[in-house]
């Protein structure tokens, strides 16, 4: 509470300084790009804003698009059904620097080479969007974030005298591979993202595209040129390393995923091998694995038809994610009457299983997680023990 007190007395003060304010011939106005932080997802791509400095108007601001409110009205509604608004959030500079100095994270700052009339454009069009009835946007991963909402407010405000050069940039990596690249150093973090997000986001991106990323917006802010004057010059006039932080340290989980799934499928195959001896199916094992896959089948399922998360949509891990698992998982649990369907069942899970693999590993619609291989080798390997070894004696011979 204290600090929505502290941010709408700040937000008063901004108004009433700004308004109808003209800025002075000295006034400058920067792109911020801060550095990622490897250990922490909701970090790991880095932030952008913007600084206007005015020390004749006493004015040091820095406009951030990064803001959301946990307390806006179905917050967690919102976000699970893909409508999460963030809003454009005003802070003076120091607090803004020094929360990020705090967090160790470096701060590079590229003074913009604007004309007094172009300055005065970008001023007023981010007090007018500061606003209480203007702050608030529709958030997209990949398309409307804090870089992205830079990249548009530059193009649309300085309209032709600005133009982009991305002669530097081969644009020939998706947004998957992108988000895999930074994502590294959070493998859980990366899996989660693989697996929700379906195939909108394997496509190639654009140029333009790549400036969803806080680092290409330095990159290409770094290559702009601007027209002063009616003359075109670099869009940075310079670039300052504000700070530089310590090394840091990654850590990592003991329990990587290859750890984790990699012990998982041999304690699959243990199991299987004693089952292949005893020919008897261990009906638990069986029942957890596919009825956990089912019910992730069925999140994925709900988050393309049933949320506007868009690129959720087209979800090729469907394939071994299937819904359907569960109910499969179930006919393992009752036996009995269910008999009749547990073999054929798990003779279409042996077969989407198979193509599965050979259409996400080398027809690849959607880059899938390598991490999820010995997940669908373990699926494969119990589907051929329950569909084939036992298909005659199934039933009677659940422990």
């Amino acid at each position: 509470m204290r600090k929505f007190i502290l941010f709408a007395c700040l937000l008063v003060s901004l108004y009433a300084k700004a308004q109808n304010t003209i800025l002075s011939p000295s006034a400058t106005i920067s792109i911020i790009t801060l550095g990622p932080d490897p250990n922490e997802l909701y970090a790991a791509f880095g932030h952008s804003a913007i600084r206007v400095y005015d020390s004749l108007n006493g004015m040091d601001y820095a406009f951030n698009y990064g803001v959301f409110d946990f307390n806006q009205p179905n917050f967690y509604l919102n976000f699970a059904r893909g409508f999460l608004y963030y809003k454009l959030g005003v802070s003076y500079y120091k607090d803004f620097k020094d929360a990020y100095i705090f967090y160790n994270r470096f701060i590079h700052e590229q003074t913009l080479n604007l004309t007094t009339a172009q300055k005065q454009r970008l001023f007023d069009f981010l007090v007018w969007n500061s606003r209480p009835e203007n702050q608030t946007y529709r958030y997209d991963y990949y398309h409307n974030n804090c870089a992205t909402k830079i990249r548009d407010v530059l193009t649309e405000q300085l309209g032709s005298d600005l133009k982009w050069d991305s002669a530097f940039l081969k644009p020939e990596q998706s947004f998957r591979q992108k988000t895999n690249e930074y994502l590294d150093p959070l493998p859980w973090g990366d899996l989660g993202i693989d697996i929700c997000l379906g195939s909108p986001i394997d496509r190639k991106m654009s140029a333009y595209e790549y400036l969803f990323l806080p680092d290409y917006v330095e990159s290409f802010v770094a290559k702009a040129k601007v027209k002063n004057d009616s003359v075109l010059v670099p869009l940075a006039s310079q670039t300052n390393v504000v700070f530089n932080p310590n090394p840091v340290e990654i850590t990592t989980s003991f329990v990587h995923p290859w750890i984790a799934f990699g012990g998982l499928f041999l304690i699959a195959a243990a199991i299987s091998w004693r089952d292949w001896k005893r020919k008897r199916v261990s009906k638990w094992f069986d029942a957890i694995l596919f009825g956990i896959c089912g019910l992730i089948g069925i999140l994925l399922a709900s988050l393309w038809a049933f949320t506007d998360h868009h690129d959720a949509a087209r979800n090729f891990n469907l394939l071994w994610a299937f819904p359907l698992h569960l109910v499969g998982a179930l006919f393992l649990i009752i036996g009995g009457k269910s008999k009749k369907f547990v073999t054929p069942y798990f003779t279409f899970t042996y077969y989407v299983t198979i193509a599965s693999i050979l259409l996400l590993w080398i027809g690849q619609p959607q880059e899938l997680n390598p991490f999820l291989f010995p997940i669908l080798l373990m699926m494969l390997l119990r589907s051929v023990l329950i569909s084939t070894v036992l298909k005659k004696s199934i039933s009677q011979n659940y422990k």
